[in-house]
């Protein structure tokens, strides 16, 4: 084993027992909880060496990194995750390797989306984006639609050509009543989901929690968490 796959072995294993920790003290089994490795900076060697250390989900946040990793890695089992803010002149190579875009917040996305997947001949999942720092009608310094917009968008992925509706994601805000307050924006992310599944059953996916609050994530009730620091290490200066 390379000295980078016993870095990253090691690494996994760490996380792994934070999950595993964290799912224990809510009362949760194990797989309830989906382990999304971020490889955003790193490069697509370190994404088969995931592989074969049995990561099966990953993420990227920005286009120009993330299709020609997804091209050099195409031969594997993996899903891949766009969890970026995303731009409606990337929807097309977006949605050639993306199995879900995380990180739907505006009707002309989803409907740049719907053409894209409709001309691809494939049906991309789609979470929308929660924005816990947003005024109503604005977006979230880091993306993300206000919680009074989450049902307009449902209702639009829903009625889109080549779109799932799976659920919601958030990211920890920096500014507003939830800064530094983890667990309590997780867990009304969750409240804003469970009113989702009343209206969109089928949207059961929570994607919550990183690096540093994955614990408090796994303890709200994430489905999915996405973690990149904690398993690739520091990430080098983006320059």
């Amino acid at each position: 084993m390379t000295d980078r796959k016993a870095q990253l072995a090691a690494n996994l294993a760490q996380v792994e027992e934070r999950i595993t920790s964290a799912c224990a003290a809510a009362g949760r089994k194990r797989e309830e909880v989906t382990l999304i490795v971020v490889t955003k900076t790193y490069p697509a060697s370190d994404v088969r060496m995931l592989h074969e250390l049995g990561v099966r989900h990953v993420a990227e946040n920005r286009d120009q990194d993330a299709a020609p990793k997804a091209t050099a890695c195409a031969d594997l089992s993996l899903t891949w995750h766009f969890v970026g803010q995303l731009q409606t002149n990337k929807v097309r190579s977006v949605t050639s390797y993306a199995d879900v875009v995380q990180s739907v917040d505006r009707v002309k996305l989803i409907t740049a989306l719907s053409s894209a997947a409709v001309r691809a001949e494939r049906e991309l999942g789609c979470l929308i984006q929660v924005a816990l720092d947003a005024e109503s009608g604005e977006r979230g310094e880091r993306g993300g639609v206000a919680p009074d917009g989450i049902e307009e968008l449902a209702a639009a992925v829903d009625a889109a050509e080549g779109l799932r509706l799976e659920g919601l994601m958030t990211v920890a805000p920096l500014a507003g009543p939830f800064a530094g307050r983890q667990r309590a924006a997780f867990d009304r992310l969750m409240e804003f989901a469970t009113r989702l599944r009343a209206g969109h059953p089928a949207a059961t996916m929570v994607s919550a929690g990183m690096s540093a609050d994955l614990e408090d994530a796994v303890a709200a009730g994430a489905t999915h968490v996405r973690v990149g620091t904690a398993v690739l290490g520091v990430r080098p200066g983006l320059g």
